[in-house]
């Protein structure tokens, strides 16, 4: 568990990235550009089958 955010490795360099930080049981994702704006928390399976999808997606 870590309360330290990290840059996704999904994300791409424009400036706009996304910032994960992993719990527990969850992982919480907040936008680089407007951290102050909060964050969305994940369960574990709900991230794992949010990148799975991302993944098919990219095929």
């Amino acid at each position: 568990m870590s309360n330290e955010w990290r840059t996704s490795s999904y994300s791409q360099n424009g400036g706009q990235c996304v910032q994960v930080r992993d719990r527990s049981t969850a992982v919480d994702v907040r936008d680089s550009v407007h951290p102050e704006a909060g964050h969305v928390t994940f369960s574990a399976s709900e991230w794992a089958a949010l990148v799975a999808s991302s993944v098919e997606g990219d095929r």
